[in-house]
């Protein structure tokens, strides 16, 4: 037998449909923000990581999936999403009169790293961008758009943690004064660290491998290291959190994992039965732009695991508003009524409904068990005899009423008594027998 991928998953069934829910909210907030969905190439140039995220990151260094193609180049499955959007802004040429550009995404991203709970080789990654300003309040509403996704999908304790790293003179100052602070201590640091002390001391602070030393928990922070500019443009960042009523707390450790960022920089944490999860993240990113070859733009951005967030929402038992039921079943017993059935399915979906049929040739006893596995809401009884007279037979699946409906006014009957959603019992009952558990042997969807 042939399986998955190490550190991939197959995403289906009901778990699909949480993914596609959290999908569903991501496109309407970001409607509502007047973000502009951009999909770029799952694989990309490998010299655009390279340049783009760093030489000195372990995405680039030890997480990327390189290959070459079969013209020889040098390509790379993309890692994360800014890269390759900054590319799509320099390439179609968005920079101009019409700035800011705000774009949004949801894919694949993939990195070669051990898997583990809410972290696989593949992931999805949903992001936001606003390229071409350089406002303090474009900080503020990228942080509050993620925490009202957060806050619309039912997390109730999320935490905002910011961080500032300056600009370039800031970063000057403060690169120098880490190189002068660990030094004298590379030997209780590991192999990366000591490797990062020239390159870029401030992925030091980023180590996993030493994180609870107490050498880095003593190390410089950037905030005492921001020149006036840097600081007051800080405080402007926080002053609009506060106007935006956003929680948030200073965390002066915070650098994320990146080269590209400046000024400020933000993680997105849930707390889980009194564990704190990462679920989202981002900052500012000056310089990448030119660094790419474009025009000197400032931006900002934010990116969320989607994989993080499912397991946030599982662990905090959320229970979403998911559509796992069928407006109406048809059901049939001869050929010809299976003709019908056919066809009639296809009239009812065109109009709106949410409609299935008999695909397997079960019996009508059958039929019925298999209309409350999949939680209809009305049955719609094909036979013969009704059908010669223009009519089907409906039963409402939760009072079991049932109604000779013409069929010309079937639509219009279906939309009448489905109105009000919000009220119809989905917990139908079934015929099958309960087990121990109280769930039923023959459809296991539901409790009577």
């Amino acid at each position: 037998m042939i399986t998955k991928p190490k550190g991939t998953n197959d995403i289906y069934g009901s778990n699909a449909k949480v993914w596609k829910y959290i999908e569903e909210i991501i496109d309407s907030v970001m409607e509502k923000y007047n973000y502009n969905y951009i999909r770029t190439p799952i694989f990309e140039s490998s010299e655009l990581f390279h340049r783009g995220i760093g030489d000195t990151t372990d995405i680039v260094t030890k997480e990327m999936y390189d290959f070459k193609d079969k013209g020889d180049r040098n390509m790379t499955l993309r890692p994360e999403g800014t890269a390759g959007v900054v590319r799509s802004f320099i390439e179609n040429k968005m920079y101009g009169d019409n700035l800011p550009v705000k774009v949004y995404y949801n894919g694949t991203m993939y990195r070669y790293e051990r898997p583990q709970a809410g972290r696989e080789r593949e992931l999805t990654q949903f992001g936001m961008e606003i390229l071409g300003s350089d406002d303090p309040m474009g900080d503020a509403e990228i942080i509050s758009a993620a925490v009202n996704i957060y806050k619309m999908l039912g997390l109730k304790n999320v935490k905002v943690e910011i961080n500032s790293l300056g600009d370039n003179e800031s970063r000057v100052a403060y690169r120098e004064e880490l190189i002068n602070y660990f030094k004298p201590h590379l030997s209780f640091l590991c192999d990366d660290c000591n490797d990062r002390i020239n390159k870029n001391p401030l992925r030091i602070l980023d180590c996993k491998v030493d994180e609870n030393k107490d050498i880095i928990k003593n190390a410089p922070k950037t905030i005492d290291y921001l020149n006036d500019d840097s600081r007051e443009r800080f405080e402007k960042v926080k002053e609009y959190l506060d106007l935006l009523e956003v929680e948030y707390e200073v965390v002066p450790t915070i650098v994320r994992g990146l080269d590209y960022y400046s000024h400020t920089v933000f993680e997105i944490k849930a707390d889980i039965n009194g564990n704190s999860l990462a679920i989202g993240g981002g900052g500012r990113y000056n310089g990448l732009v030119e660094e790419l070859g474009g025009p000197d733009t400032p931006c900002i951005g934010f990116a969320s695991g989607l994989d993080r967030l499912v397991m946030a929402l599982k662990e905090e038992k959320i229970d979403l508003p998911i559509k796992d039921y069928l407006d109406c079943f048809i059901m049939y017993v001869n050929e010809d009524e299976k003709k019908y059935a056919m066809y009639l399915a296809q009239e009812i979906r065109m109009a709106g409904f949410i409609c299935d049929t008999e695909y397997t040739k079960r019996s009508l006893k059958a039929q019925f068990k298999q209309a409350d596995r999949l939680k209809s809401k009305f049955l719609i009884i094909l036979n013969s005899d009704d059908l010669n007279n223009g009519q089907v037979m409906v039963k409402n699946n939760a009072t079991k009423e049932e109604n000779l409906i013409e069929i010309e006014y079937l639509i219009y009957y279906l939309d009448e008594q489905l109105a009000d959603d919000e009220t119809f019992d989905y917990d139908i009952e079934c015929s099958g027998e309960c087990g121990d558990d109280g769930h039923c042997l023959d459809c296991h969807n539901h409790k009577h």
